[in-house]
Formats: C-alpha cells, structure tokens, sequence
C-alpha cells in the first residue's frame, strides 16, 4: 500500500449517481475538500497538502489526483470553485450594501416622523396657550363689566386726570404667560404684541371679527342688573298668531310658534307621536300643539290665495253708466253675420270659410245717435253649443235671429234654452224678410211652442222684420236694443281693479297667447298683472275691434290682450291683482286644482268599476287623432263634436288637442300612437312637414267643421266590423236515401221551394229542429254535376261530413251576405 493508500478518496465509481452531502476530513497533515458537481462528487486535494514545502501539488502526480480524472477536468474544476467562492464573495457583499441602505431610510424616515411629531404637539401648546389666554380675557371683562354696571362711577372730567391716574391694564401677563409668549416668538412676534392688552371688542364679548350689537349689551347689562338685585330673569312670553295650513311639517310648525323643535317634538311625543322635525302633521294635531303653548290658531287652507281677488261690491256713487253687451244668436245660415255686417257697414261673412262663423267675435258699433254698443256675434253649428253658451253668460241682450223662410231650427231652440239659463232679455230679429217665400208669421207662431211669445202675439218679447241684404229694419233693431238697455239701467265702476271673460283666445307666431277679452268691469290698462284662469300674465298690449292699439279698455270694451304665459281657456274669468307673485300664486293653485280634479275624474274607485272598465275598453275598438286649431273655441267645439262620435263598438279619442300650428312634438306623438293630424285653420311648418313626409304621419288640413266631422265619421265606421246577414234562397225535401260507393249517402230530393245552390249553406231539418249546418258537397241532376237546380226539380245532394239523412227530412238552403255598416 502506498502513502496515497491510507487516504480516503469520496468518489463515484463504477457510474454511481452524485449525493448531495459535502464533506471535510484530514489524514496526518493533509487536508482533502470534497466537491460535488453536475454528474460526479470527487474529493480535491488543498493545494500544498501534498508538499512539505506547501506548493501545488502537479496536476500531471497520478498519486495526487482521483483516480480517473483527467488533468483538464481537474484544472477546469479548480476554476469552477475559484469562481463559485468569488460569486460568493459579491453577494455577501451586495446584501451588506442593501441592507446598510435599508436601515439609512428607516432612520430617515424615524426623523421625519419624529420631526413632524414635535411640530405638532408645538403647534397644540401654543393653540391651548393662546385659548387659555382668551378665556382668561374674557373672563376677566365680563367681570370688569359686571363690576361696571353694578357700581358705575361717575365720569372725571378730561382736564382732571393726570398721567398717574390713569388705570392699569385690566390684565397683565402671568410669568407662564411670558414664557410661552418668548417660547413662541419669531413668525408670531408681531401678532403676539398686543396679546397682553384689553381691546374694546374684547371689553364688549367680541369672538375674533363678530362684535355684539348695542342691543345685545343692553340685554346684557339688564339681566345683569336683575342677577345683582335678586331678580329672577324671565322671559316674557310672546303670543302669536299662528296660520295653519291643511297639513304642516313640524319644523315649520315650532318656527310660525317662535319655539324650540325639540320641544315641539317633545311634546308630540307625550302625545304618543313619534315623528321627527321633517315629518308632517294634520291641523287637528298641529291645532292642539299650538294651543298646548299658548299661542292662537288661525285656520288657512290653499284655496285662500284666491282671498285677494274676491268681488267688491260698489258703491251707488261710484257707479257710471256703460255700454249694452249684445249677443246675435240663432241657427246656422240664418244671417246673424250677415245682419251684424249690415250694422257695423262691414263685409266680415265674406272672408268665412264655407260662409258660416266658426269663431265667437266681438265688436263695437257707434250708432247715429251716439249709442255704443258691444256686439258679439257667436257661430250657429251644432258643434258650437259650448260658445254660444259662453256668449249667453256675458251678454245682457239676446237677439235670436230667425230666418223668415227656415222657422224654427234646432240650433234656435238651444239658442233659446240658453237665454233663458242666462235670465237675459231677448230681442227676436226675423231675417230674411225680402225673399219671395218668407212668412214671419209662421215664425211667431213656431216660437210660441218655446214660450216665446212676441209683442204682435199679445207678449212681452220685442220682435223685429229685417233683412240684412235690403237694411230693412235695422234702425227699429237698433232702437229695440237701445230700449231695452236703457230699462236694464246697464252701470259699472271704472275706477277699480279690472275683471273681465275670455270670449276667444288663440295661439299666435308672432304675437304669442292672444286672448280676447270683454271688460265686464273696472278699467284694464296697459301694464296690469292679471291672472286668467290657469295662467297669468303682464297686459304688453291692448288692441280693439279695428286693429288699433289702446292705452286702456273701460267696462263692456273687447280687446286683444297681449302678454300671457299661456294660452287660457275660452270662458275664464281675468283679474287684475296687485303683484305678480300673487297671480303667480293663483295660477299655481288653480293648475293643480284641475290636475287633482281630472286625476280623480280618470281614476276607478273601486275595483269593480276598474274591472268593468278594462272589460268595457276591451270590446272596443278606438281611432286614435290628433287635433289642432286656430283659436280655443274651435278647438273645444271639435273636441266635443269628436266625443259624440261612435257608438259601443267604436269611439274616436283625441289624444291631444291645442292651438296653434302643426310642431314636430305632434308628428312624434302621432307617429308613436299611430295617430293621424287633423289641422283646422292651421299648418305644418316646414320641419314638421318633413318630419311627418319621413315618418309616414298623416296630415289633414280643414276649414268647415263639417268636413273634418264627416271625414272622421266615415274613417271611424271604417273601424266597424261588417254585418252579416242570412238571406233565404230555398227549400228541398228527401225523398229517398241512397248509398253511393266513394260518396257516402245521398239524398234524392224534390226542391219544393226556391232555388238550391252548390255554394249556398244548408241546414238539415227534422221535425222542424235543425240537426245539422254545414255545406254541400255535391249537386247532382241526373249524372251531372250542377251550379243550380230550379223549383220543381229532383237532385241529388250529399252533405260535407255529415250521413246522417233519413227520408222525410227538409233541407233549408240560405246564403250569407256582409253589409258595412255606418256610424248614424
């Protein structure tokens, strides 16, 4: 054995894989390094371990080196190791550097903290120092001022005093004071100056900038005054006046009651009402919170805005006499236009549609005497029923024109139950009197059957024989109604605020919401505020009858008012107010007050009405339209016009209805309800006309009302379902049966009455009870097949799926046929 035997070489030999424990061990002097790699562990020697002289031991020494290891492995190893050792050697230096950084910024950031700290707390001691100064300073002059009014000292005299006598200051620094004020000095040196002296706003209780009022003092300086003599300091209690509305939020409660929320809402809950400062309570409730502290109740409610415009009664005195309000009333086509044309000398009928009035006008006619008088002048239609009430209601004469060749129509009898409602004179004007086939007398008698007894009847009733073509009659018309005003002993105030009756208003371009008003009475000038039914407004102009613009309209004068915010509806009554947020007020009121109303009107009560209602809108069938006109009456005449249309199978339903020309907004909501647009006496703009041309909406434009009626009529009959009726055409008896291959049975019969078709219905009789319906599915006579067979002929007929035929039984032959059906 040689040297190299006794030491112990850790390898893998014979192909063994590599472990993974590394291992150190000496023999003698010699100490051997175990290296493991990739694929093989072998055991290096130290370098100088094989020496005494302690040099490398030569690669090329067999003995110095593991066996089967090679010169170039064991170099190449060597440089491996040296590598690895250096690799390690920069990282442990790397993390020595990382971890140094790390522990800089902690300390960094421990400074900061600490820094900010201190700041802090030094910025808190100087807060609490300066608060503790004020309090001191205040304290100290509520004391000087409570000293001050408990003893005053009388005022020396300016030349008196002396440098000596003059007072110290009312607070000195304390030593801690004055510590913290050198503490603090630098940035605040300035500010801290005077914090050692009494300012007079700090004398007076001031906080910063707020200084107390004079008032405030007094009040001060009385309770303290009260304290010093023994006095208790009490309140006086104020008694209000509390307005209660129908309902009231309990915040808004405790401040009308000048009182605390919180006891208020104390003591609704000692009353068992648990409700909070926003929550609201019922009058009664609130009526017995405000009695529980004392004040008094006055009871309001919403409709008590219109408080302000409630009618004065005039005195005798102020009273002057005005012009009669005459209203031409009668049956389409009688000439009542015609007749006003006549009097006023003017040619209004000839620029009417169709030759009937369609709008309600107003004018003012200066007879040759100098007698003023106010015409209105109302359309005949049967839609017009709504106007001509209207004109009943503000007139203080009717004259029921009548044409000589017509009599009586049904518009004159409504004409005349409308006077009668309205409890105003009549004056029966026969027109027409110049045609060949006119009989006036005929026209007395007829109104007889209307309790209209005329004058050359033994009545009380004036009438007169005129023609509007001719003027005959027109001076005894006139001088009728100047009669007639004058026993009516017509006054009115001018000198108050104005009231007046919408007779027409309309939708204008370039003028906006024009109403056309009568001054019932007062005087309306330009630059009045005055609300008009749902709306209100500021009056921008006043024109007349002729066109012309006024300053101002007295009683019985119709103008043109100018200046709404909307359009109001024909018959509202216009007051004049005094601001324009109490018209604003009214309006507001009013406008909810008809929301809540059709609300209610369109709401079912109970579930069985709503249940009927859906059954009831189910079986029928709706046209749907939309309708614009030129003024409000038009527009509430065709309203009411289409609601009479139709019958339970149909109804025609307005979806909107308005004044003014055709917009975009009414093509979208006709397209979106599949609606076509009726426009009466209007137009589509240009947008809207191409906005209806793209979508499809159907646009129609009428000036009659009986044309728009008619055309509606006929499209909502369209909508009916077609009638279908049975109508006879014969009768065949069986004779004998027979049993026919590929057939079936087949029925000899004799056609005993009528004729029998192949494409007719057949009923099946037997002992008069009808056992089958159906259709035919042969006709024979002899072998052929045939359309017809006549009266007293033999055929053979064989049923659609049906054998069950005997001899005996009749057979009723009938056709059906649709009739369309029209609304009446």
């Amino acid at each position: 054995m040689s040297d190299n035997d006794g030491k112990k070489t850790l390898g893998l030999r014979g192909g063994a894989r590599p472990g993974n424990v590394k291992q150190s061990f000496s023999h003698g002097r010699t100490k051997n390094v175990v290296v493991e790699t990739k694929r093989k562990r072998v055991v290096v020697p130290k370098p100088g371990a094989g020496k005494p002289g302690g040099g490398a031991t030569p690669s090329g020494d067999p003995s110095r080196r593991p066996a089967g290891i090679s010169d170039a492995e064991m170099a190449r190893r060597m440089k491996a190791l040296q590598a690895a050792k250096a690799r390690e050697v920069e990282e442990a230096a790397a993390r020595e550097a990382a971890e140094k950084a790390r522990e800089e910024e902690r300390a960094r950031r421990r400074a900061e903290q600490e820094a900010k700290e201190r700041e802090q707390r030094e910025a808190e001691e100087k807060a609490r120092a300066k608060a503790e100064e004020e309090e001191r300073k205040r304290k100290e002059a509520e004391e000087a001022a409570k000293r001050a009014a408990a003893a005053p000292a009388p005022e020396e005299p300016k030349a008196a005093r002396s440098p000596a006598s003059k007072p110290a200051p009312a607070a000195a620094p304390r030593k801690q004071d004055r510590e913290r004020e050198q503490r603090g000095r630098g940035k605040g040196r300035d500010d801290n100056r005077r914090s050692g002296k009494l300012t007079l706003g700090q004398a007076t209780g001031g906080e910063g900038n707020r200084q107390r009022s004079m008032a405030a003092m007094k009040r001060k300086q009385e309770r303290a005054r009260q304290k010093a003599m023994g006095g208790s300091v009490e309140r006086e209690k104020v008694i209000r006046d509390v307005q209660l509305p129908e309902a009231i939020m309990v915040s808004e409660l405790a401040n009308r009651m000048a009182e605390r929320v919180a006891d208020v809402v104390k003591s609704l809950m000692q009353m068992g009402m648990m409700v909070t400062q926003n929550q609201t309570i019922d009058a009664d409730t609130a009526e017995l919170i405000i009695e529980e502290f004392g004040h008094k109740v006055t009871r309001v409610s919403d409709s008590d805005v219109e408080d302000v415009i409630k009618e004065v009664e005039d005195s005798d005195d102020d009273l002057q006499p005005r012009p009669p309000v005459i209203t031409i009333m009668g049956h389409v086509d009688h000439g009542k236009t015609s007749l006003l044309d006549a009097i006023r000398d003017a040619r209004v009928v000839a620029g009417e549609a169709g030759g009937i009035t369609q709008h309600i006008g107003a004018y003012q006619v200066k007879t040759d005497g100098g007698t003023t008088l106010t015409f209105l002048d109302t359309p005949g239609h049967a839609a017009f029923t709504s106007m001509r009430s209207r004109g009943a209601q503000v007139t203080d004469i009717v004259v029921l024109v009548v044409a000589a060749d017509d009599a009586v129509m049904p518009q004159t009898i409504e004409a005349i139950n409308h006077a009668k409602a309205a409890g105003v004179p009549m004056i029966v004007a026969i027109n027409k009197v110049d045609k060949p086939d006119a009989n006036p007398d005929k026209v007395r008698t007829d109104l007889l059957q209307h309790e209209v007894i005329v004058e050359k009847m033994s009545g009380e009733v004036q009438d007169v024989e005129v023609s509007a073509i001719t003027g005959q009659g027109l001076d005894e018309l006139l001088e009728a109604i100047a009669l007639q005003a004058e026993i009516l002993e017509l006054k009115a105030n001018p000198d108050r605020a104005a009231q007046g009756a919408v007779i027409e208003a309309q939708l204008d371009v370039g003028r906006g919401p024009v109403a056309t008003v009568l001054v019932q009475n007062g005087t309306l000038r330009q630059g009045d505020i005055f609300v008009v039914g749902e709306q209100y407004g500021k009056v921008r102009a006043l024109i007349n009858d002729k066109g012309d613009r006024v300053k101002e309209a007295g009683p019985s004068v119709p103008v043109e008012v100018l200046g709404l915010n909307g359009t109001p509806e024909a018959g509202d009554v216009l007051n004049v107010t005094e601001t324009e947020a109490q018209a604003r007020e009214i309006a507001a009121y009013r406008e909810q007050a008809a929301k809540d109303k059709r609300a209610a009107a369109g709401a079912a009560t109970t579930l069985e009405q709503l249940m009927q209602k859906a059954k009831e809108d189910e079986n029928v069938t709706e046209l749907p339209i939309l309708m614009k006109a030129d003024v409000q009456g038009s527009a509430e005449a065709i309203v009411q016009a289409m609601e009479k249309i139709g019958n339970d199978e149909v109804r025609v339903r307005v979806l909107h209805s308005g004044v003014g020309a055709i917009t975009e907004t009414d093509v979208g909501l006709a397209e979106a309800s599949g609606a076509p647009i009726f426009g009466f006496n209007v137009r589509a703009n240009a947008s809207a006309r191409n906005t209806a041309n793209q979508k499809g909406v159907e646009i129609r434009y009428y000036s009659v009302i009986y044309d728009l009626v008619d055309d509606v009529k006929a499209a909502a009959s369209g909508l009916l379902s077609a009638e279908i009726r049975e109508k006879f055409i014969g009768y065949a008896e069986i004779r004998e049966v027979f049993k026919v291959t590929g057939v079936g049975k087949v029925a000899g019969c004799l056609v005993t009455e009528g004729v029998a078709r192949r494409s007719a219905g057949v009923r099946l009789l037997r002992d008069n009870v009808v056992i089958h319906e159906g259709t035919l599915k042969t006709l024979k006579r002899f072998k052929d097949e045939v359309a017809e067979v006549q009266s007293g002929q033999e055929c053979g007929m064989a049923f659609e799926n049906y054998d069950d035929i005997r001899a005996g039984d009749v057979i009723e032959i009938f056709e059906r046929e649709e009739v369309t059906r029209t609304l009446d």
